[in-house]
């Protein structure tokens, strides 16, 4: 096979070295100093994957991926500095169609990969294999917030009855986007594994909770499940379940190794679901590349919980729930669209 094309566009010189010694080895790499450039050098070799920094001059990079999506679809990785304004910037990236983001690898020209650098190739692999069209510019990406509900069900002295938790990763984003927008406001607890570096999830989060009845934030070590409560795990933490005496539960946040390349892990959340829950869980696995999450949606099948796949034909990258279907992990295989209402018929909603 021939090896991937990778054109990064990003205005640092020491960026565009870094990255082009780092994916070189595995992928032909071209670079350009800003999206001018770049339209130049695709007009004679399309690359499979753009690689895009969204803070550059001439042409920011949201101007430059909505004219790739409204004229001819590539997947797009926005590859961010870790700061307030770029997690913004990348969440308007994620809603104009890119598939997924990472941090700017913490490398030097000549040392040894680090996680984010690691994260950075994994990436790349998992938006070669992405399918992406034109965005819908009708649909409405930031309507105003349904009422929130944030004293319902607060009694913390009662477990709920059920407990729901997802696992996502490349083209996540959107499809988590829209199953919380189904969820009412008395919606079981949720737990949210979305693969995104850390500090980008805080801000994913507040997304999310801008248009969702549910009240929808970054997961805090600590933090009591309790209906109307969605959390998104932290970037670079593991997330888990423990539960607090006989009628509390809640969760623990860890920094331990990397499970799957990831922290967080879905099979790491998975399995301290199916240990701490049994037949309360709901495990829902969505769209990703690789393996993460199927084998800990088994763990929960086992131990009598419902588990739900999203289905190939609504999947960005059918990685992982095809992974969870080829171990006997799914009991319902169903669209994006489709996995509110299944989630909320296992609850009996």
């Amino acid at each position: 096979m021939n090896p991937l094309h990778v054109l990064v566009v990003d205005d640092s010189a020491v960026v565009r070295q870094a990255m082009t010694a780092l994916l070189g080895d595995e992928m032909t790499v071209t670079t350009a100093a800003d999206p001018f450039i770049a339209m130049m050098k695709m007009e004679s070799m399309r690359p499979d994957v753009i690689v895009l920094d969204l803070e550059m001059p001439r042409m920011d990079g949201l101007t430059f991926l909505r004219r790739i999506m409204d004229e001819s679809p590539i997947p797009v990785v926005v590859c961010s500095s870790l700061t307030s304004t770029s997690s913004e910037l990348t969440m308007r990236a994620l809603q104009l169609g890119a598939v997924d983001v990472v941090a700017k690898p913490k490398v030097r020209v000549g040392e040894s990969p680090s996680d984010s650098a690691i994260a950075l190739l994994e990436t790349i692999r998992g938006a070669a294999q992405a399918k992406v069209g034109r965005v819908t510019r009708g649909r409405s990406v930031s309507r105003p917030a349904q009422p929130k509900s944030r004293d319902l069900a607060r009694d913390d002295a009662h477990v709920p009855r059920q407990i729901v938790v997802v696992g996502a990763s490349t083209g996540g984003t959107e499809v988590l986007r829209q199953f919380l927008d189904a969820m009412p406001a008395d919606a079981p607890p949720i737990v949210i594994v979305q693969h995104m570096p850390e500090r980008f999830t805080a801000a994913f989060a507040r997304r999310l909770n801008e248009t969702s009845a549910m009240d929808v934030r970054e997961a805090a070590a600590g933090d009591v499940l309790r209906s109307g409560l969605a959390l998104i795990a932290p970037g670079d933490r593991h997330i888990t379940l423990i539960r607090q005496g006989a009628n509390t539960l809640s969760v623990s946040l860890h920094d331990t190794a990397l499970v799957n390349r990831h922290r967080p892990s879905v099979d790491v959340l998975f399995s301290s679901a199916a240990r701490t829950l049994g037949n309360m869980g709901i495990g829902v696995l969505m769209t990703g590349m690789g393996r993460d999450g199927a084998r800990g949606l088994l763990e929960m099948r086992t131990a009598g919980a419902r588990t739900i796949v999203q289905d190939e034909a609504t999947s960005v990258v059918f990685g992982m729930p095809k992974a969870a279907i080829e171990l006997g992990a799914a009991m319902h295989v169903v669209g994006g669209a489709a996995i509110a209402a299944t989630v909320l018929d296992g609850c009996g909603n």
